[in-house]
């Protein structure tokens, strides 16, 4: 097939010896030319039909004078329908989605003249590709199951100017219509970020889903175009799982659909300095098992250098809750870490086996160094509700 840069303006008149353009193709019945009287015993002019220029980021439009437009198919180059809809009259039709740079649209149309004649023509246009492209990344993974407090988070690769451009496309929807709302940040990573959270913890058992329709959506400013849709789902595990760590009192508790299930004597950051914990409501990241953990990596100099187990990130500035056999003197008596929540080895052991990412942690204490920030893992509990709607591009 034939292609048409964009800016070219394409008129499609349904002749009777069509005369095409160079990226047309078209059929037409008994069509008489412009401005030319029908001959007697014709059933009257055909319409005519125009098919805008197609541009990336634009809905795709055609009109027809002098009649009305029958129907309207619009394909990609994969095949994939570009729906529509005809306004009142049938004089135009419009995608519901944008053109996306780099597509490739085949247009057919059957128009009504005013005399009834239908005629149908058919064109291939073609959307220049996007000079930069951005890319995302979705958590949590699709179909996993997660606990109650994981967020629905959504990093850019380049930066988004036209957020509530972008926001428009993201539809949540859940099996329980819960309440929540888009919330813009910059990741710890220094990106864009927009997370997606419940009003409250989520409901145990509910089913989510993402579909971010981005394909023609241009991020702004340097940022460029995305070029692909995006659809993820994940399900919330059917316990309520809440674990509460009082750096005071040195003990961790579990709780499971509100009770407490098991207590573990804990040790947190040590007070006083930059080995500190965090406190607020930190979500479980991932359990990472078994990792090299290096205090260079946090800012902490040569503290530390050395292989720990059952390893369980809190936040993407380092605080884990881990074995700690090394400080087992202090478990339950005294913070003496290097900002994580130590245990030993048997507790450890049975902790891993009972949390799933997404499980909330609650961490309180006098001694830390401050609430966990938003963008350093899932730290979007910390900011009130009405704060948190307000980080929408779309309030």
């Amino acid at each position: 097939m034939l292609r048409t840069p964009a800016r070219v303006r394409i008129s499609l008149l349904v002749l009777a010896a069509a005369s095409l353009t160079a990226c047309s193709a078209a059929t037409a019945d008994d069509a008489t030319s412009p401005g030319a009287a029908a001959p007697p015993g014709s059933a009257g002019a055909p319409a005519n039909v125009t098919v805008a220029p197609p541009a990336a980021g634009r809905p795709l439009t055609v009109t027809a004078s002098g009649g009305t437009l029958a129907q309207v198919r619009v394909v990609d180059e994969d095949g994939g329908a570009l729906t529509g809809r005809t306004a009142s009259g049938g004089a135009s039709w419009t995608s519901d989605r944008k053109a996306a740079p780099g597509a490739s649209y085949t247009v057919e149309v059957t128009a009504r003249g005013a005399g009834g004649k239908e005629t149908t023509s058919r064109t291939t246009h073609a959307i220049a590709e996007a000079d930069t492209i951005n890319k995302l990344t979705l958590a949590p993974g699709k179909n996993t199951t997660v606990g109650i407090a994981q967020p629905l988070s959504i990093v850019f690769d380049r930066p988004v100017k036209n957020k509530a451009d972008v926001e428009r496309q993201l539809k949540v929807t859940t099996s329980d219509a819960t309440e929540g709302s888009w919330g813009w940040l910059t990741d710890y990573s220094g990106k864009d970020r927009v997370d997606w959270r419940p009003k409250d913890y989520w409901k145990p058992g509910t089913k989510v889903t993402l579909e971010a329709t981005l394909n023609g959506t241009d991020s702004g400013g340097s940022g460029g175009w995305f070029v692909r849709d995006y659809r993820t789902g994940f399900t919330v595990s059917e316990q309520a799982r809440v674990v509460k760590v009082d750096l005071d009192t040195k003990k961790l508790t579990v709780l499971r659909d509100g009770r407490a299930v098991r207590t573990i004597p804990v040790s947190g950051g040590t007070p006083g300095g930059d080995k500190r914990s965090w406190r607020g409501t930190a979500v479980l990241m991932a359990k990472e098992g078994t990792i090299n953990m290096n205090s260079e990596t946090v800012g902490l100099g040569d503290a530390y250098d050395k292989m720990v187990d059952y390893s369980m990130r809190l936040t993407w500035s380092g605080m884990y809750a881990h074995a700690a056999p090394w400080n087992a003197r202090y478990f339950g008596r005294a913070n003496m870490s290097s900002g994580c929540i130590g245990m030993s080895d048997e507790e450890a052991r049975t902790f891993y086996e009972m949390v799933r990412p997404g499980d909330p942690f609650e961490i309180k204490g006098r001694e830390t160094k401050g609430v966990v920030a938003e963008g350093n893992g899932y730290g979007a509990w910390n900011v009130s509700w009405p704060a948190w709607k307000a980080k929408s591009a779309l309030r």
